[in-house]
């Protein structure tokens, strides 16, 4: 597993249409007069700016949660990493993306690919939280962004 950072999302986007109608399974010519307002993304997905960052996974330790290789990953550097939560860490200077753990006081970086053991924090490791995710971004065109 690795993560490759791509950088801080510096300043909102530029505001999309937001069409006021659901998507049915067949996609229907959206006209110009569904549009119900524009809304930037960092607006629609609660983003904190400067504290959020996107990285791009490689590998597939998190396939059971929906990330998978190529993945972009949005990151938030402010939310407090509390068990049960994906976290982008380094331990001992190696980046991962887990989901971070907690048996009494031993923190446990867990991927969600039964293929992959837990990874425990033993005493002499240095753990750094970088952020915890909240949005993972796949590309269905096979073409990365």
């Amino acid at each position: 597993m690795s993560i490759d950072y791509l950088g801080h999302i510096d300043a909102p986007g530029h505001p999309l249409p937001l069409y006021s109608f659901t998507v049915p399974a067949g996609f229907p010519s959206p006209a110009q007069d569904h549009i119900e307002r524009e809304i930037s993304l960092d607006e629609l997905l609660g983003l904190r700016l400067p504290q959020v960052f996107l990285a791009r996974v490689g590998g597939d330790s998190m396939k059971g949660v929906g990330i998978f290789d190529g993945d972009l990953v949005v990151v938030d550097r402010a939310i407090e990493a509390k068990p049960g939560l994906i976290v982008i860490a380094a331990l001992n200077n190696e980046p991962l993306i887990k989901t971070l753990c907690k048996d009494g006081d031993q923190f446990i970086l867990r991927s969600e690919n039964a293929t992959f053991a837990p990874r425990y924090v033993l005493e002499n490791d240095e753990l750094l939280i970088w952020g915890v995710v909240l949005y993972s971004i796949r590309s269905h065109t096979n073409a990365r962004a």
